[in-house]
């Protein structure tokens, strides 16, 4: 197997998924960052764009937390 295929797979797996999980939610700190400085501004339009990535972030943790739960115990290369 080569090195780009163990990579691919390690994407699919439950240490994938929780690495992905982890660096989604390490945006949120730059998302929390953007609030404090919108609210210290009082700039509306940078507030509703800390919100609009605040959705994208939660919801693409949705979705990865849903690919944890469908690899069950399936998972070859984690455990």
């Amino acid at each position: 197997m080569s090195k780009l295929d163990k990579a691919k797979g390690f994407k699919k797996s439950k240490p994938g998924t929780y690495l992905s999980i982890a660096t989604s939610l390490f945006g949120a700190v730059g998302v929390a960052k953007q609030v404090k400085r919108g609210r210290a501004e009082s700039d509306k339009l940078l507030l509703l764009d800390a919100v609009i990535s605040a959705a994208a972030i939660a919801t693409g943790v949705a979705l990865l937390v849903r690919e944890l739960r469908r690899l069950g115990d399936d998972d070859v290369l984690g455990g």
